[in-house]
């Protein structure tokens, strides 16, 4: 299956019941945190590498890493992963506006409403991958359009914003308002977007000055190869 194929229902339901079976950790990321989590990572300020998000899937630490029947099994259940990030991240560059948050909905009071706490959580958790690379935004004119993702989603807020998320209704006024809010933020980004710095590792060793070229001409590598790499820079 190509990376680019949204999951299918009986994936999404796959992933959803992997991530709550005993083979995850009590600390692993549910599917409305996971869908949180891959939303910070793909329209915030870096582009950041799998190989260091994937961790914080499974918990707070390596040691949270899934006990996989086989590596067929953990290559599956990456795929799925990987391609739910994809569907986030296609859904952003081809139609921001039409980017659905997948939060909780339950009745309450005879009404449906939306509970978008796991969510946000997610959120926070991405954009704790690059605090410092988030502050711009929280210090422009589109700060309010963080705040309901900030009273949702922060470890601690002010004992007086309490009563801004103190009953459902309120919550699920401040889930609408994310939904509403998320192609703004992802906007400001683009233009800001920095690229993931990779380190290119030399996979053989450097060759000295005075050491014979590799080449094979019998001459030193500064009388060979080594003056034409020279008379190029």
């Amino acid at each position: 299956m190509q990376l680019d194929q949204p999951l299918t229902e009986k994936e999404f339901d796959e992933l959803d019941q992997f991530l709550l079976s005993d083979r995850s950790s009590d600390d692993a990321m549910t599917m409305d945190t996971l869908h949180g989590y891959l939303t910070a990572i793909a329209i915030g300020p870096e582009t950041i590498m799998p190989a260091e998000w994937l961790v914080k899937v499974w918990g707070e630490d390596a040691s949270a890493t899934p006990k996989w029947k086989n590596a067929k099994e953990e290559e599956k259940i990456v795929n799925l992963i990987m391609r739910f990030m994809n569907e986030v991240l296609v859904t952003f560059e081809v139609a921001p506006k039409e980017f659905e948050p997948l939060f909780c909905e339950y009745e309450h009071n005879g009404d449906a409403v939306l509970d978008a706490e796991a969510w946000c959580w997610g959120f926070w958790e991405g954009m704790e991958l690059r605090p410092g690379s988030w502050q711009p935004i929280w210090e422009s004119d589109l700060a309010p359009l963080m705040r309901p993702i900030y009273l949702l989603g922060a470890d601690e807020i002010e004992e007086s914003e309490l009563k801004e998320v103190d009953d459902p209704a309120k919550a699920h006024k401040l889930a609408q308002q994310i939904e509403a809010n998320l192609p703004a933020i992802h906007k400001f980004w683009v233009p800001l977007r920095k690229a993931a710095v990779q380190t290119v590792k030399r996979e053989e060793p450097k060759v000295g000055r005075n050491d014979d070229c590799p080449c094979g001409s019998g001459k030193k590598y500064k009388k060979c190869c080594g003056a034409e790499a020279g008379a190029k820079e």
